[in-house]
Formats: structure tokens, C-alpha cells, sequence
């Protein structure tokens, strides 16, 4: 699998050329049932050891652009979840419903969070890796001011 990496400091976040991004630092693969979601290696590092998903309601339901539909819980944050497109969020990973650190292990397969079948109206269009790399260029420096006042606070 061809991928693009980012240097987050001293680790390597990798993203395969294969996938479109959102800024909301998800992954997106489309499949023949939709648009298959899931974290990108740079929100999983940031995370660090998933061990809580909640979703805020069941599969199949309407979702819009930035609404909130869930939250995670890491060692290193808690975090709200919204959507990154407008649809039908068809269905979520049972596996994950079951034990939610399949997203540390397998992140661009397995530990895929949810599926969205997209409508035709939606505000937010995805990128493709090189274009997410960029917006990582752009985040990264603010990302580090955010860690670091974390640390010292």
C-alpha cells in the first residue's frame, strides 16, 4: 500500500494514498454500501490508547456536516465526535462497539469507527492525501502549542 508520511516530531504518521481525508483528521474509503470512516494514523497518535467509544445513537439515522455523534475517551484525551459529511450513517463497527481499542491496533482496516451513505448537498468535500498533508503543515504547529500547554498546565 503506497502512502504519504508526516512528521509529528519524532514519529511518523502514515496515510495511504488510497483514501480521501477530512479535516476532522478521519480517513474515508468508499465502499459498495457508502463511505467507509475511520481515524488517520495523526489522530491516533494524538489519542493514544483508545479505550472508550460512545455513540450518541443507533445506525441507521440522518447525520448533517459537524453534528455531534459521539465521543472518545484516551489516555491523552477526551474528545466529542462529529460527522464528517452529510447522509445516512448506515451503520457503525460492531467490533469496535465491543472493544473500541481496535482502533489502536488497526487503525486503516479493522478499526474503521462508521459508515455514511452521502448525500448529494453536502458542504464539506474531501481531500485527498497530498491535500491533507498540507492541512497537517498548517495544524501541527498550533497542535504543538495546544500539547505543550497541556503538559505545563
Amino acid at each position: 500500500m503506497e502512502t504519504l508520511t508526516f512528521m509529528m516530531g519524532e514519529f511518523e504518521a502514515e496515510f495511504p494514498v488510497d483514501r480521501l481525508y477530512a479535516k476532522n483528521h478521519m480517513w474515508a474509503q468508499r465502499t459498495d454500501a457508502g463511505t467507509r470512516f475511520g481515524f488517520s494514523a495523526y489522530a491516533v497518535r494524538l489519542l493514544q490508547d483508545v479505550y472508550f467509544l460512545d455513540w450518541y445513537f443507533d445506525a441507521p439515522a440522518p447525520v448533517r456536516f459537524q453534528q455531534e455523534i459521539g465521543s472518545i475517551e484516551s489516555k491523552k484525551a477526551e474528545s466529542s465526535l462529529y460527522a464528517p459529511l452529510t447522509g445516512e450513517l448506515s451503520q457503525f463497527n460492531p467490533a469496535l462497539l465491543a472493544d473500541p481499542s481496535g482502533i489502536n491496533v488497526d487503525k486503516y482496516d479493522s478499526g474503521w469507527l462508521f459508515e455514511i451513505i452521502e448525500s448529494d448537498d453536502n458542504e464539506e468535500s474531501l481531500m485527498t492525501a497530498e491535500a491533507y498533508l498540507e492541512h497537517l503543515t498548517k495544524v501541527w504547529e498550533v497542535t504543538q502549542r495546544t500539547i505543550k500547554g497541556q503538559m505545563n498546565g
